[in-house]
């Protein structure tokens, strides 16, 4: 379950990560707000702008991860310029200190990824890494050297908040790809918009990422339908083993 943090006051944010929990969500990933979310479609970069504009970006995120942290696995999704600004070690010890047991960097740099690995390693961070499905086998092979916990491919191409049809037999493709790369297991996301989509790349992966579409929308502008919408996915995935939401 992806949690843009900062949209409500703190308790409403727990009580809402509470829900989606008991709802069926069996990992949490927290963001840490940014200004210039490239890789991310309009609805995450509106709850990011909603953050940003209530201050305290990281302070508040460390509380989130600390309350997530104690009811699932919680993995922080951040990009580089955060961490730049944090200082890497620092903030992948807050990060572990708060409870949190990777972070992902979307758009890590390549002449950075070495020094954010050894820090995150020095904390006991797990490094997961999103893969662009553009990649030829030797750029596969450099990321997921790199990694830990898992890999990321998402099932679009195009930024969070997709809702047109997949290339289900292209992300075949790829997660073929990847598994002939790496031993890490594999998660999906990215314009998995319906419990229908995602019962259908569920056998390709080892986890499915939902958010934009449906929830992230929900816990914006009507949190209280979250639980349900958790529930549908969750029901759709079932017997496939893990439910994580992003994108």
């Amino acid at each position: 379950m992806f949690v843009p943090v900062g949209l409500h006051q703190a308790r409403a944010e727990r009580r809402q990560v509470d829900q989606v929990a008991r709802a069926g969500a069996d990992l949490f990933e927290i963001d840490l707000a940014h200004h210039d979310a490239g890789l991310d479609g309009p609805v995450i970069q509106a709850a990011y702008r909603r953050a940003l504009s209530r201050g305290h970006v990281l302070a508040r995120a460390l509380r989130a991860v600390e309350h997530a942290a104690g009811l699932r696995p919680t993995v922080v999704m951040t990009y580089w310029d955060p961490v730049s600004r944090h200082g890497p070690e620092r903030l992948a010890r807050l990060l572990a200190d708060a409870g949190a047991v990777g972070a992902m960097v979307v758009d890590l740099p390549d002449d950075q990824a070495e020094r954010w690995q050894a820090a995150a390693k020095a904390a006991n961070l797990s490094t997961p890494r999103l893969v662009p499905r553009h990649l030829a086998d030797t750029g596969l092979a450099t990321v997921a050297a790199g990694a830990s916990g898992c890999l990321y491919a998402p099932a679009s191409t195009a930024p969070t908040g997709y809702r047109g049809p997949l290339d289900v037999p292209a992300l075949a493709d790829f997660t073929t790809r990847l598994r002939a790369a790496s031993p890490l297991p594999l998660v999906s996301g990215v314009g998995i918009s319906t419990p229908a989509l995602a019962a259908r790349v569920a056998p390709l992966v080892d986890a499915v990422a939902i958010g934009t579409p449906p929830v992230v929308r929900a816990l914006m502008a009507d949190p209280e339908q979250a639980p349900a919408l958790t529930t549908a996915f969750a029901h759709a995935l079932n017997p496939y083993a893990t439910t994580e939401t992003r994108a």
